[in-house]
């Protein structure tokens, strides 16, 4: 292919989104738009299923302030998607680069998580086979921190920190309810195969213990006996008992509780109600009243809450990601690697799509407490620095002014 000297950028978003998801977008864009050998910088609308219909936003035209609220705003300013491109889709793949081809791309850079660095692994080799030249790089994204090669992924610190306030301020709720009304409180957190989001509500007791007091993980089995003698435990230890239930707990056959029976796009199975099926068998077997909490989309999306290290490193890996692409490599995703707890240091690297793409990071067994029901001081010490700071969106009218970009129009 014939480029002129200056290429064109085009980045989207993939998957489950996060509060800094659009921060990572801003530190490439806000860098690209100062180098010399960028000439268009292209977002795509709704990932590579918008990319595949043409769907692509010039950032170059768009307003200074607009680029510059990106910073502060959460989830998908550009719209993101679940699907997963696969190696027998030869049309799809063929489409891509005709896209590609029209819009002079010579670097794409998509963010997201496990799934997305799949399909970013196959445009890489795609790219390799035709003879394409195409610089791909990967953005890390997610709030399940369970990305490979990571120290943590950028989201991870924002949803944690909201989910261990929530939590506390929920404890203390139930707490001041708990002579004659609502004995247990549970949240439930997202986390598919790793117990991170349910783990960082014990974060909560950094100013004081009021909860939680147990935390299911999905790296224990959930069995129902142990459980429910560890709640009569607590509630006569502290008059009331609050819990956080990660979706993804399994029975010891491996069957997911909230298995809701079908699959998403990108082959996952559909869960949800955990919290619920906890708080049914704690009914039926204790006859305490339960209150059931599903922060959902809440503990993703939270922009008014974020933290500031959250932000300043979703930032970060944007720029990052840039640098390498510009110095030649492709076929990779920026990484965090911590330096130091105390004081917290981190320096950037990179790590091949395809590793990201087929394999999870889970919580180490040395962050789990003997009993299985809580996490210990390694993880506070590992997840503290994460939550530090605040990095506060621009209010107007007593709300947070977010950046708002047309998801439905092809705009050249």
């Amino acid at each position: 292919m014939n480029f002129l000297q200056k290429k064109n950028i085009l980045y989207a978003q993939s998957g489950g989104v996060t509060s800094v998801i659009n921060a990572s977008a801003f530190g490439l864009i806000n860098s690209a738009l100062r180098t010399k050998e960028i000439d268009k910088i292209y977002a795509g609308i709704y990932g590579i299923s918008g990319i595949l219909e043409g769907k692509l936003i010039e950032i170059n035209e768009q307003p200074t302030e607009k680029i510059q609220a990106l910073r502060y705003t959460p989830s998908s300013a550009f719209g993101s998607c679940r699907r997963r491109l696969k190696e027998e889709d030869a049309e799809s793949f063929k489409k891509l680069f005709q896209i590609f081809d029209e819009y002079k791309i010579g670097y794409f850079f998509y963010n997201g998580g496990n799934d997305s660095m799949d399909t970013a692994h196959k445009i890489d080799q795609y790219a390799r086979t035709i003879g394409y030249d195409l610089k791909v790089f990967g953005i890390p994204k997610t709030i399940d921190n369970d990305l490979y090669g990571t120290d943590h992924s950028p989201g991870y610190g924002s949803a944690a920190k909201y989910l261990a306030i929530s939590m506390l301020e929920a404890s203390i709720d139930t707490r001041s309810m708990s002579k004659d009304s609502t004995k247990i409180f549970i949240m439930e957190t997202m986390g598919r195969h790793a117990g991170w989001l349910a783990a960082a509500t014990s974060l909560a007791k950094l100013n004081g213990d009021f909860g939680p007091h147990i935390i299911l993980l999905p790296e224990r089995f959930f069995d129902e006996d142990k459980f429910i003698n560890k709640v009569k435990y607590e509630v006569e230890k502290n008059g009331y008992c609050t819990i956080a239930v990660s979706e993804g707990i399994r029975y010891k056959s491996g069957t997911f509780v909230s298995d809701m029976g079908f699959t998403d796009s990108f082959g996952n199975r559909q869960l949800g109600d955990a919290g619920r099926v906890v708080a049914n068998i704690i009914l039926t077997r204790l006859g305490l009243k339960v209150h059931v909490a599903t922060p959902d989309y809440l503990q993703r999306s939270a922009g008014h809450i974020v933290s500031k290290t959250d932000n300043e490193e979703a930032i970060k890996v944007g720029e990052v990601a840039l640098e390498m692409a510009l110095s030649g490599i492709s076929g990779f995703m920026v990484t965090i690697n911590r330096v130091s707890d105390e004081p917290y240091q981190v320096q950037y690297g990179k790590v091949p799509l395809f590793e990201v793409a087929n394999n999870t990071k889970y919580m180490p067994e040395e962050f789990i407490t003997e009993d299985g029901y809580g996490v210990n001081e390694k993880f506070i010490k590992y997840a503290k620095p994460l939550i530090s700071g605040e990095s506060y969106p621009v209010y107007e009218n007593g709300i947070p002014k977010y950046a708002h970009f047309s998801l439905r129009d092809k705009q050249k």
